[in-house]
């Protein structure tokens, strides 16, 4: 006959277990889908520097290999927190099974606001390079998508960008639909570098194998500082010079030290989206 005690040692057992599947679980998930850019985690060699960046190893032993070998981008000081309390709200978590139909006006201008408690941050969008991308930013941020959300991401290290674009601020989150890479030929990305003030799409490309294609969904980064990175990322607009200011400010705030289960450096400052609004003129 099983004793009390004993009952309830077993039950702890069963708890710990879950408990270990579950964190398993979500770092093999945060590995899979934690974008910037999703070559994750990988290192890039320029000339003789190892540059730190994102990337996404589907092989579990070659990630954990990964995880040994590379060295994590190390925070930077923490200075005051230069933003404001979010906006009341709560963030929504609908999903759809399937990309929107595309129904922009591919010769007429976009613009998108990213009302945000830092600042706003305006964008101007590439329709007709990018009308997948743009119409499906035009369909979420009127579903209110992007609202009351955190930019869960911010390099300071051989990229140079903040991400936002996930409710879940995990860096696994998504519509539920995934569009297709555009616009990987502009002609801004020369010698593998997005400029200051690029708008590009993350994803789940993996440039060691190739595969990744077409993953885009959500999630997107803004870059603050010329960044080192193949034309992997759907460039899709640029940020306006009072939106760089913003940027900077968050930038110079810093990043916390990686997140032990996601790999984020979150940024110092409170960045969340209070509202995004796209508008046509």
């Amino acid at each position: 006959m099983v004793t009390q005690e004993q009952r309830k040692r077993q039950l702890a057992r069963e708890k710990f277990l879950r408990q270990q599947q579950r964190r398993t679980a979500a770092r093999r998930k945060a590995r899979m889908r934690n974008s910037v850019i999703a070559s994750v985690l990988g290192v890039i060699l320029v000339g003789s520097l190892a540059l730190y960046t994102s990337g996404v190893l589907k092989d579990d032993d070659k990630a954990n290999a990964s995880s040994e070998t590379t060295p994590s981008a190390s925070p930077s000081s923490k200075a005051p927190d230069p933003c404001e309390k979010p906006a009341a709200g709560k963030v929504k978590t609908a999903t759809w099974k399937k990309e929107p139909a595309v129904t922009i006006d591919k010769s007429a201008k976009y613009t998108m606001k990213l009302a945000t408690t830092c600042g706003d941050i305006d964008l101007a969008l590439k329709a007709s390079a990018a009308p997948h991308t743009v119409n499906s930013f035009d369909f979420l941020a009127g579903k209110g998508y992007f609202d009351h959300t955190k930019c869960h991401r911010l390099t300071t290290e051989g990229i140079y960008v903040l991400q936002c674009g996930d409710p879940t601020g995990t860096g696994t989150g998504g519509p539920g639909y995934e569009i297709p890479d555009e616009n990987l030929k502009d002609k801004s990305l020369k010698g593998n570098v997005y400029p200051a003030g690029t708008v590009a799409m993350a994803n789940q490309f993996d440039a060691q194998t190739g595969k990744g294609r077409n993953t885009g969904g959500s999630q997107f980064f803004l870059v603050y500082q010329d960044s080192q990175l193949p034309p992997n990322y759907t460039p899709f607009g640029t940020v306006s010079e009072s939106g760089m200011k913003v940027l900077k400010k968050i930038a110079a705030a810093g990043a916390q030290a990686a997140d032990p289960t996601t790999g984020n450096t979150a940024p110092n400052a409170t960045v969340v989206i209070n509202k995004a609004t796209v508008t046509k003129s």
